[in-house]
């Protein structure tokens, strides 16, 4: 016998050897407090699909969609499920997932007689997967020989997941089935077809838009949100992918492997710099309109978007234009400490738009814009205090003012100063290669490694806190920032082509850093599994003024 310990009920049960996760939740559902489905488990803070069989005596956390964890299980097989009923619809077809966007996920279907989807298309695929559910088939998984795997891969004619598989130099590798279709994903699914009921599908521009479930209420499909500027810039970055024939991981991987990593990390800086370029040449040609010149550049992003470095290459690229950016942060004008708002645990809420005094932020923008001198403060975030250092800004003639910060974009922040002399900028990272043509890369991990890897470098932050923070971050985010990115007049997509190569070299030491018996170790675990599909790459070429190098060490703007 083996006893199990329910971390959602406290409490502790016998059960025989090599019972199931789903057989294990029976005995304990009954205690617990919230009416949502559980879709899956963490087993001593490892992630795993109801199916597992527990042999030994361990500790067992059910989880739902309000979960992230969970969210992510649901989506996989969501995905599953939507991949299986357009192979059904439309034979010979070729789906795509390709990115999030509107609070769902935008899939392209590429069909076999190169006609274009259609609405009834769309219809009978919905139909499909609604059928599959009520009919609840099961997912079965497979371990076998990865070689054995390619060659399942290699005769449906999938060679993205053909070339992902070439280049994990794993011995074994897991496979899915749902009916007669066969599919690859990177973590695990729900037991059957059954336990997904909440999602719409509809058409979305060329394609189809995935919605899920709302992680806060459950048993709703997720509002939308239309994102048509973040569309573009998502179909902007997969465009050139394509052209240079690098739609995938897979693709990426044996590029690198035959000596072409130096090569793709040039061309990634070259088009940042060229978007950088365009970007201070549109704001240089408004600063000189007559009749409303831009005066005022506004930057914001979600946290490790690279915004420092951004700004500071901007500014390099505004003077070569002739301009003279002068700058602050919206962090300069935080309130005192014990007037910082708080959260309902009791902790300080510094993502709080009422966190910066913006009245008094406001104030010194209108002296600037006006022509007078402005003591600037600084916020001393040991003492908490707002603290003047004698440092004095003036606005002469072609001086720009640039204002930074996480705010920066929200309309309340500079409510009465002129529109027209505001040019705004959102930094993002917004991921366009898959690992395949089914798995998509969450935009969020590409900042979690990020800060992971630099709060521990320059130690800030373990990568137990930093992971720790990260769930708070996000839903700050959520409620501060991105509701504003659509506002921009321009996006910055900070995302590098070879990013996770690079950072594979940085982050696997300090993700093995963090505890087994630490719940922060199953995102430690995930993304030490998730970044091992990367042939990794040394940062020995990427140049010292790169975006990536706020993160890895080695910038020049430090």
């Amino acid at each position: 016998m083996i006893q199990v310990h329910c971390k959602n009920t406290g409490s502790t049960k016998e059960f025989s050897e090599g019972v199931y996760l789903f057989e294990i939740l029976e005995e304990f559902k009954s205690q617990f407090k919230h009416p949502y489905q559980i879709v899956s488990a963490k087993v001593n803070n490892v992630s795993q699909g109801l199916r597992y069989k527990a042999y030994n005596s361990n500790t067992v956390e059910f989880l739902d969609v309000r979960q992230k964890s969970g969210m992510r299980v649901y989506f996989r097989s969501l995905c599953f499920l939507l991949c299986k009923a357009t192979h059904d619809v439309i034979p010979g077809g070729r789906i795509y997932l390709e990115h999030p966007i509107s609070n769902g996920y935008y899939c392209n279907i590429k069909k076999k007689s190169h006609k274009k989807l259609t609405d009834d298309d769309v219809s009978g695929i919905r139909a499909r997967m609604r059928q599959i559910v009520e009919e609840d088939l099961q997912f079965h998984r497979y371990d076998a020989p990865t070689e054995d795997v390619i060659k399942l891969f290699a005769k449906h004619g999938y060679d993205d997941k053909v070339k992902l598989l070439e280049t994990t130099e794993e011995v074994y590798t897991e496979y899915y089935t749902l009916g007669d279709f066969a599919d690859y994903y990177y973590g695990r699914l729900v037991p059957s077809a059954g336990y997904l009921k909440i999602w719409e599908l509809e058409k979305y521009g060329e394609g189809m838009l995935l919605r899920l479930p709302d992680r806060h209420h459950p048993d709703h499909v997720i509002k939308k949100v239309d994102q048509p500027h973040t569309f573009e810039v998502f179909r902007e970055n997969l465009r050139w992918n394509i052209i240079m024939g690098l739609s995938n991981v897979g693709d990426v991987n044996h590029a690198c492997r035959t000596g072409h990593a130096s090569e793709l990390i040039q061309v990634a800086e070259a088009l940042q710099e060229k978007k950088i370029v365009q970007i201070a040449e549109e704001i240089a040609r408004r600063a000189r309109h007559r009749a409303d010149p831009c005066r005022v550049v506004l930057i914001t992003g979600p946290s490790s978007s690279g915004k420092t470095t951004f700004c500071q290459r901007l500014s390099v690229q505004l003077k070569a234009c002739g301009l003279h950016p002068i700058s602050f942060s919206t962090d300069d004008y935080f309130v005192n400490r014990a007037d910082t708002p708080l959260l309902p645990d009791g902790k300080y809420d510094f993502d709080n738009f009422e966190t910066v005094d913006h009245a008094y932020l406001e104030s010194d923008v209108k002296k600037l814009l006006s022509g007078e001198t402005v003591e600037v403060p600084s916020y001393n975030f040991v003492t908490g205090l707002r603290e003047f250092n004698g440092r004095k800004l003036r606005l002469g003639r072609g001086s720009l003012l640039l204002v930074e910060g996480i705010h920066a974009l929200n309309p309340a922040l500079l409510p009465t100063v002129d529109d027209r002399c505001k040019y705004r900028v959102f930094i993002n990272t917004l991921t366009s290669t898959s690992l395949d043509n089914h798995n998509s890369i969450p935009t969020s991990d590409n900042r979690l490694l990020r800060r992971i890897v630099r709060d521990y470098n320059k130690g800030a932050f373990t990568a137990v806190q930093t992971i720790s923070q990260w769930p708070s971050v996000c839903d700050a985010e959520d409620k501060w920032i991105l509701p504003f990115q659509e506002q921009a007049d321009v996006m910055f997509n900070s995302a590098y082509l070879l990013e996770f190569a690079v950072l594979r070299n940085h982050a696997e030491q300090i993700l093995r850093t963090v505890p087994k018996n630490l719940p922060e170790y199953s995102e430690a675990h995930r993304l030490l599994k998730f970044i091992r599909y990367f042939t990794p790459v040394s940062d020995k070429d990427i140049p010292s003024t790169s975006l990536l190098r706020e993160f890895v060490g080695g910038s020049s703007f430090a």
